[in-house]
């Protein structure tokens, strides 16, 4: 090993993460144990294992709001995931994270999730209910502790305690955290929580861009938001036209207000609980990362208005049926005939069961996929 390689990420740590954030010199290491790389930190490693995975390649062609063949210009898993990473990232150089740490949390927090959505995880949720259940922090988690096998001498990516801790820890409005293993007793450390505001951030942001732009909604419906108000008069945007560089405007105040709310809240709270070491940190009995009140509301009505008129809308509504019935459609036959299952997805019944094969099949699908499979079976007209 190259010592002043290591040394040189350890000094690096030592200077710009605070005595709250985690250093990699106190990582509780990997369930199997690795030697340190000559000039990586063990969380930059498992940064780049998730990046290298076929779990994360296929996040591109995974739904967000709208299914993959929608537009080549609407968020995909893989584009919100990159966003929520690049936020979560601004906040961990703010507010003294280990950015390394941060980055890999954000990187694999959607790894689980099924094709076509919170739709498809609702599917598969319900088709699993008498067999263990479904849940996409759970089945992340399953991925990067057995299903990628990329390694002659482990299951999965044998990634840091502390990085697993993170992802077992994900938790916001629309995600549950799965963390039974994970000291329980604990909340998530100062980069679990960045990684979770990251992710709320971005799903406001760009669905409310998603929204503008597909035309499902309209800037009239917006103007009866506080935030919108103030969004629209920080940009100087006054109407009636309203261009995609007006959109683009707004999203980056959005998006920027939201940020340095977060920063300037957290930091505010830090200081007033005198905190000064991670332990006291996750001890806490509230999280440290937070939006001011003013904030908080604002962000709450947003998130409402989405929902009533954007995830609602007949088109969402319309994919989201569409999802139910090709998922319910795929399980449900492949679990009458297994044959009809690829022979190297047969081949892991045995180990895990029937159903629970065909979920992890079903739920590693993307958009596109999940389709041409459904063809192939129920199309006549669909030569294989």
């Amino acid at each position: 090993m190259n010592y002043a390689s290591a040394l040189a990420f350890r000094r690096r740590e030592e200077i710009t993460v605070a005595p709250y954030g985690f250093r990699s010199k106190d990582t509780k290491g990997r369930k199997h144990f690795e030697n340190e790389h000559e000039f990586r930190s063990p969380f930059q490693r498992d940064k780049d294992r998730i990046i290298h995975t076929t779990s994360f390649r296929r996040l591109e062609y995974k739904t967000q709001v709208f299914v993959n063949d929608e537009g080549d210009y609407y968020r995909t898993r893989l584009t919100h995931t990159l966003e929520v990473a690049q936020i979560g990232r601004t906040l961990a150089r703010a507010l003294g994270a280990n950015e390394d740490l941060v980055e890999s949390i954000c990187l694999a927090h959607d790894l689980g999730h099924p094709p076509f959505g919170h739709a498809g995880e609702a599917t598969l949720a319900n088709l699993m209910i008498d067999f263990g259940s479904f849940d996409h922090n759970e089945q992340t988690l399953r991925i990067v502790t057995f299903l990628e096998r990329r390694y002659d001498a482990f299951p999965g990516l044998n990634l840091c305690y502390e990085t697993l801790e993170g992802i077992a820890k994900h938790e916001t409005e629309y995600d549950k955290a799965a963390i039974a293993e994970y000291s329980p007793d604990l909340r998530g450390g100062l980069e679990a929580q960045i990684a979770n505001a990251a992710d709320e951030i971005a799903y406001s942001a760009h669905d409310l861009d998603d929204g503008l732009r597909s035309g499902i909604l309209a800037p009239d419906q917006c103007r009866d938001l506080l935030i919108w108000r103030e969004l629209v008069n920080q940009v100087g945007w006054i109407g009636p036209d309203f261009t995609d560089l007006d959109r683009h405007r707004i999203i980056h105040a959005l998006t920027n207000n939201i940020v340095s709310d977060v920063f300037y809240s957290t930091e505010s709270r830090i200081k007033e609980a005198h905190i000064q070491s991670v332990d006291e940190l996750q001890r806490l009995p509230y999280n440290v990362i937070c939006n001011s009140e003013t904030q908080r509301l604002q962000n709450r009505e947003l998130k409402d208005f989405l929902f009533a008129n954007f995830y609602r809308h007949y088109r969402v509504m319309r994919m989201s049926y569409k999802a139910e019935q090709i998922i319910t459609r795929l399980f449900q036959t492949f679990q009458k005939e297994p044959r009809l299952l690829p022979t190297h997805i047969q081949e892991n019944i045995e180990e895990r069961g029937l159903e629970r094969t065909i979920c992890d099949y079903i739920a590693g699908m993307t958009d596109r996929y999940a389709l041409s499979q459904y063809r192939k079976l129920f199309d006549p007209s669909f030569i294989p």
